[in-house]
């Protein structure tokens, strides 16, 4: 089950070293002049969301929202990954890691650790998203069993509209506590599910909606 990463020294060193290649990347792709991008943790800085499934490897979630384009057609999924893989892979061996890999929806790194202290191993998992008539989406490729086939898509996250203003009133009204228990509480409803279909960001949507909507409806 899930739980709140609780270590706070190991979390400081953990999104430091991860927030500086991620930085490092969205530095990279806005000098080149081919987009505009921009990075957060999920949760807008997912202050204290990082969370951990018993003593397993931590992902740690950020958004790559693509803010504009000056040179690939936003609906050509296939070149937009190609060329943010090629970007994070090159900042990646200037760090000595290994080259992402990318699934159906994120590009993944592989796993490091501390050699002293909290020697838990953790991950970079970015998520390619943008916002279209006001809502979040998220770039999805469908796997056919043949790269050349593969179908790449704009999935809209569910009640993701007029999601920054829903969250600065539940800072605001001092209701961000409650949205960290119910945060968690959906994490292991959809893990004792075997639902793997809500990622991060869109666990994060659905409990601001629900908080949200508690009590401003």
């Amino acid at each position: 089950m899930y739980h709140y990463v609780e270590d706070k020294e190991f979390l400081g060193l953990m999104k430091r070293l991860c927030s500086d290649i991620v930085n490092q990347l969205v530095q990279k792709i806005n000098r080149d002049g081919k987009l505009k991008v921009r990075a957060d943790l999920v949760g807008s800085g997912a202050k204290n969301l990082i969370t951990q499934n018993a003593n397993n490897p931590i992902d740690l979630d950020y958004n790559l929202e693509i803010l504009k384009s000056y040179e690939y057609d936003i609906y050509d999924g296939r070149s937009l990954k190609k060329y943010i893989g090629e970007k994070f892979n090159e900042v990646l061996r200037e760090h000595d890691w290994s080259n992402c890999n990318f699934s159906s929806s994120v590009f993944t790194t592989e796993q490091r650790y501390f050699v002293e202290g909290n020697q838990t191993r953790f991950s970079i998992d970015i998520c390619v998203v943008t916002r279209m008539n006001g809502r979040w989406q998220r770039l999805i490729c469908e796997k056919t069993g043949f790269i050349s086939e593969d179908k790449f898509y704009w999935n809209v996250a569910p009640c993701s509209k007029k999601l920054m203003k829903k969250v600065e009133w539940i800072k605001k009204n001092g209701k961000w506590q409650e949205l960290r228990v119910v945060y968690l509480r959906k994490k292991n409803q959809y893990l004792t599910r075997n639902d793997y279909d809500h990622p991060s960001f869109n666990v994060y949507i659905e409990s601001v909606h629900e908080i949200y909507y508690k009590y401003c409806h």
